[in-house]
Formats: C-alpha cells, structure tokens, sequence
C-alpha cells in the first residue's frame, strides 16, 4: 500500500506465499501501515496537535487494515482472524499467520520480532522499498556504499536508538535492539523484486541486507 493498492503485487505475493507453505513451511506475515498511515498521520497532525502515542495507535490502526486485506486474500490457507498480540501462543492448523501492528512506541518491525521468538525463527525478512541497507541516502550522495552484510552495533549507530512515528528507516530502533538482544538476523530486501525473494525462501543466493 505505497499510495493506492498494489493489485499486481498483492496476487504475485500470494502465489509466491502459498508455493512456500506447499513444501511444509509456515509463514507469518506482519503487514505495516504503508500508504494508508501516512495518509491519515498527515491529515491529523493538520487538523489538530497529536502526540505521538496517538500517531503511534492510528498507524496501528492502519496496519490492521492491511493486515485485513492480507488476510482475504490468503483465504482458507490462513488463521480465521488477524493476530495481534505477538506474545500470545495460538493454536491452529493453518500454516499462515497475518498479524497487524500491536502496541505503541515502535513499528511494526518489533512485532515481526516477536513473532519469530513466538515460533522459534531466527531470521525475519522485511520487504521494503529499498534493494539495501547503504552508508548514506544514495538519492542524495554519489559515494554512499551499498552495505550487504552488517552488524547490529554498527546497524544501530546509524538509526539510534529513539522511535518517532513514520520515521525512515530500513529497520526501526527498538525492533533492532530487540533483535540484536534475541541474537535475529534481519534480511532487508526490496518488495517488488518478488524473484529475489523466492531466491531467498529456496536457499539461494539473493540481492539484499543482512544484519546479525
């Protein structure tokens, strides 16, 4: 959801998704708020002084909208409702999970952390809009270098450590430290290369950040 409903990625996602599970994988997706909470954070903080914790619960509401649309999509391949709480152990037969974003002072990054602690997973793909992790924002800088693997300390240097909402980054602040305390790897890859990203589910070589 950058502006508008990405129609063409939501089906090639689907299919890429439900070939995985077929060879006895699972799968929980954490939607974030994309579009759709930059869209309404803007238009209050015009109307009106919001805090950030307030920003923070509409861009959570956000997520549990595209989480919704997720979810449909997926259909009977995936638990009957979104997952909130990333703590909670659930119960079932399907081999999809949707979950939305959970509680303030973070992104969705976090619960995708928790969420592979909840399972038992030690690596957490974060499809975004960029091909990598770089030392500088390459729109701006000839000489920023693309950064394939990275550290967690040195990962963290560069974003700090304080979460403001819909602040840019490759992985938010707190959902690094978590990761790093948790011992995760994080991959950063871009969405729309959706090859790449079976490339990675296969085993295989793929164009994209690791941070461990």
């Amino acid at each position: 959801m950058p502006d508008e409903v990405d129609t063409i990625f939501l089906k090639n996602f689907r299919r890429v998704i439900l070939d995985f599970i077929k060879n006895g994988n699972r799968a929980v997706i954490v939607a974030g708020g994309g579009g759709t909470n930059k869209k309404y954070n803007a238009a209050a903080q015009k109307a009106a002084k919001i805090k950030n914790v307030d920003l923070d619960w509409l861009g959570i509401a956000a997520t549990k909208l595209n989480a919704e649309l997720l979810r449909v999509i997926f259909g009977a391949a995936a638990y009957e409702e979104v997952a909130v709480d990333p703590t909670k152990k659930i119960k079932m037969n399907k081999k999809i999970i949707i979950a939305s974003g959970w509680l303030p002072g973070c992104s969705s990054d976090k619960d995708a952390i928790l969420w592979a602690k909840n399972f038992g997973a030690t690596s957490v793909v974060n499809l975004t809009n960029i091909d990598y992790i770089y030392s500088k924002d390459p729109k701006k800088f000839k000489d920023a270098k693309r950064l394939e693997k990275i550290k967690w300390a040195e990962y963290r240097k560069m974003v700090g450590n304080k979460w403001i909402p819909r602040m840019h980054a490759p992985f938010d602040p707190i959902a690094s430290g978590l990761a790093e305390k948790l011992g995760m790897e994080v991959i950063i890859m871009e969405a729309n290369h959706l090859n790449n990203f079976k490339k990675f589910l296969k085993g295989e070589g793929f164009r994209g950040s690791v941070i461990k």
